[in-house]
């Protein structure tokens, strides 16, 4: 089953649900949110909120796409209140991408093990513990709020003063934390994380400060746990045309930690489980243009797909003007 969120012909928010090859408008439905909070008191899960709600008329969801009234398939009414995360180096062949990148900075000998293949060594000998057993923490950063998902299908805003605007395709987990403070995982969805990799590469402690950018998710959430495979393709298309393009892969099959060690590091952290919060959680990747010497320009397109999550999530670049900031005083 997957859900998506769009605006209908009068611009009303609506939620279409895909069910054995069929997408359908759910009845009565404005957000996979208002969904989620009424499974959590129900023991049937969201299917079954789903089918109490009814279903009504056919959607076609690749004409949403194309009309720009898709949406991401979660959100929450106070942007403030989704948070978006992720993890590093939790991926089979993610080290030799990261450390290529870092020692082309030149500022480390090759024969120095770098930090990235340090911490990539450690999620391979614990980052998949046995049952009641707790793994390695894996690297972990924050990229922001709500506020900074641009929906697929839309343009993915690059500050001005970054120094690269460069694709990440991941796998993103989809959870809303309920009254007790537990998190409970609604799927997963294709994420373009989207970072500035210049900015990382001048030195690794500038990893917080490339982290802070913009992302996508979606366009469909695939409800249910992540399959063990996941082979899909990334690319960048300039005026039309297929500028780079590289196969990705995740899955616990392809990784060097499991889903529940990534989520159980990530939600052991009270702020974390706050009553009513959403969480999109990235989960890493091993597959970047940058690492291929690729310099992306304004309105460049990315492109990730894999066809066990749906449509492909598609986003153009976009180069912000310059905002100045105006600092004073309240005192």
């Amino acid at each position: 089953m997957h859900l998506i969120q769009f605006l209908d012909a009068s611009g009303a928010r609506a939620v279409g649900v895909t069910r054995n090859g069929e997408t359908r408008r759910v009845t009565g439905a404005a957000s996979v949110y208002e969904l989620a909070l009424a499974a959590m008191t129900e023991r049937d899960g969201l299917a079954g909120v789903i089918d109490r709600h009814g279903l009504g008329e056919s959607v076609d969801k690749a004409a949403l796409l194309a009309d720009g009234r898709l949406l991401a398939p979660i959100d929450h009414p106070d942007a403030a209140h989704l948070h978006v995360t992720g993890t590093g180096l939790t991926h089979l062949g993610s080290a030799a991408t990261r450390d290529a990148m870092h020692k082309a900075s030149g500022d480390k000998p090759e024969a120095e093990l770098t930090d990235s293949m340090k911490m990539f060594r450690m999620g391979l000998e614990n980052g998949k513990p046995k049952p009641g057993e707790r793994g390695v923490q894996p690297e972990w950063f924050y990229k922001g709020n709500g506020h900074i998902v641009a929906n697929p299908g839309q343009p993915i805003p690059s500050p001005a003063f970054a120094l690269d605007a460069g694709e990440e395709p991941e796998i993103a987990g989809i959870y809303v934390i309920d009254a007790q403070g537990n998190p409970r995982r609604l799927g997963f969805a294709l994420a373009n994380e989207f970072s500035d990799h210049v900015t990382e590469r001048i030195n690794y402690l500038y990893l917080a400060h490339s982290k802070l950018r913009a992302c996508s998710f979606g366009p469909e959430l695939r409800v249910g746990d992540l399959p063990a495979h996941i082979e899909g393709r990334s690319r960048i298309l300039r005026d039309g045309e297929v500028l780079w393009e590289k196969p990705f892969l995740s899955g616990e099959n392809n990784m060097s930690h499991t889903i529940a060690n990534l989520e159980y590091h990530h939600f052991k952290y009270e702020l974390f489980r706050q009553p009513g919060d959403v969480h999109v959680h990235m989960f890493g990747t091993a597959t970047l243009s940058f690492a291929d010497g690729i310099s992306t320009r304004p309105d460049d397109v990315f492109e990730i797909e894999e066809a066990q999550f749906g449509l492909k999530l598609r986003n153009p670049i976009r180069v912000e003007e310059e905002k100045p900031v105006a600092i004073t005083g309240l005192y």
